[in-house]
């Protein structure tokens, strides 16, 4: 006897209405773009040309010029995370090739992942002492993001500042984040990121001079109040736990 049973379209109906069985849906692009007009569109971000950023909708392949568009959302590549991975390792040319591979495919896209890839090239370069590297890296930030704050740049200058000596240079293009930093209250997540950075360059100022007391404190700011950049506070708990185990350093 066949006890198999098939359901006629009917009975297939019935089914699917009161939800005893279903079909996956496929999920929803991630993806999208919002024009200037207000309308936002789901797209595949394929790159970014020179004359603004190449989609893919349906079938159709176009590019966007940026001056079009208010805000673009995309979860950030394979890449940019392998490269945050491999530089808070210490691994700094697995993480040199992938943020160079996100910063060739998506520079000036308006997404905090891709202007962090940026800057972590930047940091990149100076952490493998190849400094005029560092220096076009982050002057190529500044073309890509005109609008942004320049204490970003100033601050991974002020690294090479100090990767060359130049302390009394890299206090002044830090001073102004400085200043500030533990006067804002509940700052933004950007903000967080760069006060970090700061404290980090700041503590390898003092560590370069002999106040290795400062230096801690300042690593540990980083480490534990302002933690958002994951490469700064990576660095500065490395610097920390050398200070640390090497010098027996205590915090003043």
């Amino acid at each position: 006897m066949n006890l198999r049973r098939c359901f006629v379209p009917r009975q297939l109906l019935f089914l699917l209405a009161a939800g005893l069985i279903s079909f996956e849906r496929p999920a929803l692009s991630q993806e999208s773009i919002t024009l200037r007009t207000g309308q936002t569109q789901e797209v595949r971000i394929l790159g970014v040309t020179p004359s603004g950023i190449k989609v893919q909708m349906g079938e159709a392949v176009m590019v966007q010029p940026f001056s079009n568009l208010t805000q673009v959302t995309m979860n950030p590549p394979p890449e940019y995370t392998a490269a945050a991975t491999e530089y808070e390792r210490g691994d700094l040319r697995g993480a040199l090739t992938l943020a160079s591979s996100v910063v060739q495919n998506y520079r000036g896209l308006p997404t905090d992942w891709a202007r962090e890839a940026m800057l972590m090239l930047g940091d990149i370069y100076v952490g493998l002492g190849q400094l005029p590297q560092a220096g076009a890296a982050f002057k190529d930030y500044q073309r890509a993001y005109p609008a942004t704050d320049s204490a970003e740049v100033n601050v991974g200058l002020a690294s090479i500042d100090v990767a060359n000596n130049n302390d009394d240079a890299a206090r002044a293009k830090i001073a102004p984040v400085l200043d500030q930093a533990l006067k804002v209250r509940n700052p933004s997540k950007v903000a967080a990121a760069l006060i970090g950075r700061a404290f980090f360059v700041s503590g390898k100022i003092k560590e370069q001079s002999g106040d290795l007391s400062g230096a801690l404190e300042d690593y540990l700011r980083t480490v534990t109040i302002f933690p958002d950049d994951r490469m700064a506070a990576a660095g500065a708990q490395e610097r920390a736990d050398a200070l640390r185990k090497e010098h027996g350093t205590m915090v003043p």
